[in-house]
C-alpha cells in the first residue's frame, strides 16, 4: 500500500485499492435495479468522447403500438411508423480535499489521521451522490410549471399522476403513510406497470411511522472483521428503503381563524420518493487524476492534503435534461433542482412519451 506523503503516494495504486473496498450501500442500490448502468452513457462519454464530455442528446426509441387489423382476406393493411425521441443526459463532477498536519501525528504518538480519512471516502461520496440524486428528483417534480404548449401539459400531467398527496387526509392516520400508501401511489403513477418499483427514499420521520406500524424491517451486513452492522436500509412491501433526512420537508404555517376561514395548526409535510427498475442510469466516467496527495512543508510545520475527484454520467428514464439554466460544465445540485432544466422525453416537437413509462413517483404526507 502506498504511504501517505507526497513523494511516495501512488494515485493509481490508491485508486485501485479504493475500488477494491466493498461499497455495500451502492451494491444494494444496484441490486434494487433502480440505479443501473447505462451503456449509452459509456458510449457517449467514454467510448465515443467526440460526442461530448459533459452533455449529450441521445436517441430514445418509441414503442410500437396501434390497433391490430382484422386479417380476413379483405381488409387492407395500413402500417404505422415509430417516433424517435431525444433525451438529454449529462455529467456532473465533484471534488473534495482533506488536510492533516504532521504535528497531529507527533503529539498523538503516531495516530494516522489520514488513514482515517481514507477509510471514510466511500461513505462520503455515497452521501454526496445521494444528495445529487435527491436534487435531480426535486427538479423533475418542479417541471410542472415549465415548458410550452403540449410539452408543458405533458410535464404537468406527469407531476400530477406521479404524486400521491395524502397530507390533507380527513384524519391524522389518513395524513400519514400506512399499509396501502405505497401500493396506491405506484398504481396511480404507472398502472399495471407498478411492479417495476423497487426503491423507496424517505425521511426518518416517515421511516419511524412505518416502524411503528411494523411495515419496515432494517437490513444488516457483516463487515470484513465479521461484525454485524446496521446498513441503514430497510424493506417496505419488498422494496428497498433508504432513510435520509435531507429529503424535502415543508413546514406549513398556522392559519388564524377568521370569517369563512377555519383555524389550522402548523404542520410539516414530508416527501417520499419511489423509484422503479432503470429509473436512474449512472456511470462513473472518471477524472484525469481521481486521487492525489499534496505536500505543504511550510504550513503549520508540514501538512498533507488528500484530494479526491469524481465525475459521473446520469440519465433519467423517460426524462430529458435540457441544460437550460447551467453556468458551468458541471451542474450544481441547486441547478439540478430547477424545473426548467427538465422535461419529458419528446420527438423534438409536441409529442412526448407516456408518463406511465416512467418509474418514478412520490408520496407527500405528514409522516
Amino acid at each position: 500500500m502506498a504511504k501517505f506523503n507526497a513523494k511516495s503516494f501512488n494515485e493509481r495504486a490508491f485508486g485501485k485499492y479504493m475500488s477494491a473496498i466493498p461499497n455495500v450501500k451502492l451494491n444494494k442500490l444496484r441490486e434494487s435495479r433502480a440505479i443501473v448502468s447505462d451503456q449509452r452513457l459509456r458510449d457517449a462519454f467514454i467510448t465515443n468522447s467526440q460526442t461530448g464530455t459533459v452533455y449529450a442528446v441521445l436517441p430514445f426509441f418509441g414503442l410500437i403500438g396501434g390497433d391490430a387489423l382484422n386479417y380476413d382476406g379483405e381488409t387492407d393493411l395500413t402500417a404505422e411508423g415509430t417516433d424517435t425521441f431525444e433525451q438529454g443526459v449529462f455529467v456532473y463532477g465533484r471534488m473534495k480535499g482533506w488536510t492533516e498536519a504532521d504535528f497531529s501525528y507527533d503529539v498523538t504518538g503516531g495516530v494516522d489521521f489520514m488513514a482515517n480519512v481514507r477509510n471514510q471516502i466511500n461513505r462520503y461520496w455515497n452521501e454526496v451522490d445521494q444528495g445529487t440524486l435527491l436534487a435531480i428528483l426535486e427538479g423533475i417534480f418542479a417541471m410542472a410549471a415549465t415548458g410550452k404548449g403540449a410539452i408543458k401539459t405533458a410535464n404537468a400531467e406527469f407531476v400530477d399522476k406521479h404524486t400521491h398527496d395524502i397530507s390533507d387526509g380527513a384524519t391524522k392516520e389518513d395524513q400519514c403513510v400506512g399499509a396501502t400508501s405505497l401500493n396506491v401511489a405506484i398504481q396511480k403513477a404507472c398502472g399495471d406497470n407498478k411492479q417495476k418499483f423497487s426503491l423507496v427514499i424517505c425521511h426518518s420521520t416517515v421511516a419511524t411511522n412505518l416502524e411503528n406500524l411494523k411495515l419496515l424491517a432494517y437490513l444488516k451486513y457483516t463487515d470484513a472483521e465479521g461484525i454485524e452492522r446496521d446498513l441503514g436500509m430497510g424493506t417496505w412491501n419488498g422494496r428497498l428503503v433508504i432513510v435520509d433526512d435531507s429529503m424535502p420537508v415543508e413546514v406549513v404555517p398556522a392559519v388564524t381563524a377568521s370569517e369563512g376561514v377555519q383555524a389550522q395548526d402548523s404542520y410539516t409535510k414530508y416527501t417520499t420518493y419511489i423509484l422503479g427498475e432503470g429509473a436512474i442510469g449512472f456511470e462513473p466516467v472518471g477524472a484525469k487524476v481521481p486521487y492525489e496527495m499534496v505536500r505543504d512543508a511550510k504550513t503549520k510545520g508540514g501538512e498533507d492534503t488528500l484530494i479526491s475527484r469524481k465525475r459521473n454520467a446520469v440519465s433519467v428514464a423517460g426524462i430529458s435534461y435540457l441544460k437550460v439554466s447551467q453556468k458551468t460544465n458541471s451542474p450544481t445540485d441547486e441547478e439540478l433542482k430547477k424545473g426548467e432544466n427538465w422535461a419529458l422525453v419528446s420527438n423534438g416537437g409536441n409529442k412526448t412519451i407516456s408518463h406511465k413509462a416512467i418509474p418514478i413517483a412520490r408520496i407527500i404526507s405528514r409522516g
